[in-house]
C-alpha cells in the first residue's frame, strides 16, 4: 500500500476563503493606526503591540501554508513580515520614549534635546513606511480576491491602558551578600562591553556611501543580538543583586547606572531589527522584484543612515557615558591592600610574567603597583616591571610586595600560585589574560 503524504496541496482558490478571517484583525489594527498617523495622534506602545501581535499572527498563518513559496501569496507575505519587523522597532523607540524621564541620566538639556529630536525623526520614518507597506498589502490582496473593508474601524477594540504615572515606592530595600563584589563584577562587564562596541568602530557620517558594505560584512544581525545579548545579561544582574538594595540608594551613581543599561540595551534592539529588515527585505544579498518593491516603500538610503547615525551612535554614545559613572563607582568601592607573592621560577620577570601582571593592572580599576623596599614599579608598564624584575634578581629577592586593588590582588596571586602561567595553562578566572582574549 503506498504511503501517503502528510502535506496536503491545497488549490489557490481554495486557500483564498481560508486567509479571509485571519486578515480582518490586522486589516483593522493597521486601517486604525494610518488613522492615528492622519489626525496626528501618538501611537501607544499598546498600540504598536496590538499591530506586532495581529501582523505576527498572520504572518504565521501565511507560513504555515507556504504562502512565501507561492507565487500569487508571496510579495503579500513578504510585506507582512516587513510590516512586523519595522513595527517591533518602532515598539523599542516608543518604549525608549516613554521610559526616558525615569532613567535618571543626568543628560545636558542640549543632548536630551538632540537624542529626542533624531529617536522622533526614526519614528516617523518608521510609521510612514509601515503605511507605506500596508498599502501594499492591501493592493495585493485584493488583487489576488481578497475581501478587505475599508472601515470605519472602532478604536474600542484596542483599549489603550498606558500611563506615566507611578505608585509611591514603598518597598523594603534588601540586603544581598556580597553586595560589593557582585558591584565590582558588574561594574567590570559593563566597561567590557562598552569597550567591545566602541572597538567596533563604526561612526556617524553624512556620507552614506561609507555604510554600503558595512551591512553585511562588518555588522550584521549577529554582532548586534550579541551585543544586546551582553547589555541584557549586565541588566539582569543588575536587577537581581543591586536594584532596590540600600546600596543602590546610598550611591547615587547606581541610579544612574540603571538607566545608562537600559538606553543602550533597547536602542540596540532598535538597531537588531533595522539590520534583521535591511539583510532580509532591502539589501543586496536578495535580488527580487519584492525586494526592489520594498526598497520604493521603505527608503534604503534613509534606512541604513538611522542604523548607524541613530541606532549605532546612541548605542555608543550612552555605553560611553555609562561607562564614566560605572568608573566612579569602581573608585567607591577599591579597597587597597598589599600581598607578598613569588617572583617567578626560575627566570624571575621576563617579558611573559611582566606582560600578564600588566594585563591585570589595566583589568581593573585603580593602581597596581610592585613594592621593592622603598621603590614603587607601575604595574601598568611592562618596561618597569622589566626594570623591577632586574632590581629583584641584582637583590636575590624570591617575593615581592604587590599593592593595588582587591580585585586585582586576588588575581596577582592566582597568577603567582600558578607560577604565573609559564606553561601556557589559565586558570578559568584568568581567562581573559589568553593572548587571543587580551588582542580581541
Amino acid at each position: 500500500m503506498e504511503a501517503k503524504s502528510l502535506i496536503q496541496i491545497i488549490a489557490e482558490d481554495e486557500f483564498l476563503p481560508i486567509l479571509q478571517e485571519p486578515t480582518r484583525p490586522f486589516i483593522k489594527i493597521s486601517a486604525l493606526f494610518c488613522e492615528k498617523l492622519k489626525n496626528k495622534k501618538e501611537v501607544s506602545r499598546k498600540f504598536y503591540s496590538s499591530l506586532i501581535q495581529e501582523t505576527e499572527y498572520l504572518e504565521c498563518f501565511l507560513d504555515e501554508y507556504g504562502a512565501r513559496e507561492n507565487k500569487t501569496w508571496s510579495f503579500f507575505s513578504e510585506y507582512v513580515a516587513c510590516i512586523r519587523n519595522l513595527t517591533i522597532a518602532a515598539f523599542y523607540l516608543k518604549h525608549i520614549l516613554d521610559r526616558y524621564p525615569y532613567y535618571s541620566l543626568g543628560e545636558s538639556e542640549e543632548d536630551s534635546l538632540e537624542f529626542h529630536k533624531a529617536a522622533y525623526q526614526l519614528l516617523e520614518f518608521l510609521n510612514n513606511s509601515i503605511q507605506n507597506l500596508r498599502a501594499e498589502v492591501i493592493s495585493t490582496g485584493r488583487a489576488n480576491g481578497l475581501i478587505i473593508s475599508d472601515g470605519p474601524f472602532s478604536q474600542d477594540d484596542f483599549s489603550e491602558i498606558e500611563s506615566n504615572k507611578r505608585l509611591p515606592r514603598t518597598i523594603l530595600e534588601d540586603e544581598v551578600k556580597g553586595e560589593q563584589e557582585r558591584i565590582l563584577d558588574l561594574c567590570q562587564k559593563y566597561k567590557k562591553v562598552a569597550q567591545m562596541v566602541n572597538d567596533a568602530g563604526f561612526e556617524r557620517s553624512e556620507d552614506l556611501e561609507k555604510f554600503r558594505h558595512i551591512i553585511p560584512d562588518q555588522l550584521d544581525e549577529k554582532l548586534v543580538r550579541m551585543f544586546k545579548e551582553l547589555v541584557h545579561s549586565v541588566q539582569s544582574e543588575y536587577d537581581t543583586y543591586v536594584k532596590n538594595t540600600r546600596i543602590e540608594q546610598s550611591v547615587e551613581e547606581l541610579k544612574n547606572m540603571r538607566g545608562y543599561i537600559s538606553m543602550p540595551l533597547h536602542l540596540l534592539e532598535v538597531v537588531l531589527w533595522l539590520c534583521h529588515f535591511y539583510e532580509r527585505h532591502e539589501d543586496e544579498i536578495r535580488h527580487s522584484e519584492c525586494r526592489q518593491k520594498i526598497s520604493q516603500m521603505v527608503n534604503k538610503d534613509v534606512l541604513l543612515g538611522q542604523i548607524f547615525n541613530f541606532g549605532i551612535y546612541y548605542s555608543k554614545f550612552y555605553l560611553q557615558k555609562g561607562d564614566k559613572f560605572v568608573r566612579k563607582i569602581l573608585g567607591n568601592f577599591i579597597e587597597i591592600v598589599r600581598a607578598e607573592v613569588n617572583v617567578p621560577h626560575p627566570l624571575g620577570f621576563h617579558a611573559r610574567p611582566s606582560t600578564y601582571i600588566s594585563l591585570i593592572a589595566r583589568h581593573h580599576e585603580g593602581e597596581l603597583n610592585m613594592i621593592i623596599d622603598d621603590d614603587k614599579f607601575n604595574a601598568k608598564s611592562v618596561m618597569s616591571l622589566l626594570q623591577a624584575g632586574g632590581l629583584l634578581a641584582d637583590k636575590g629577592y624570591k617575593q615581592v610586595t604587590m599593592e593595588g586593588s582587591r580585585q586585582a590582588i586576588n588575581d596577582v596571586k592566582i597568577l603567582a600560585q600558578n607560577n604565573y602561567c609559564e606553561e601556557g595553562e589559565f586558570p578559568q578566572s584568568l581567562n581573559y589574560l589568553r593572548p587571543d582574549q587580551s588582542n580581541a
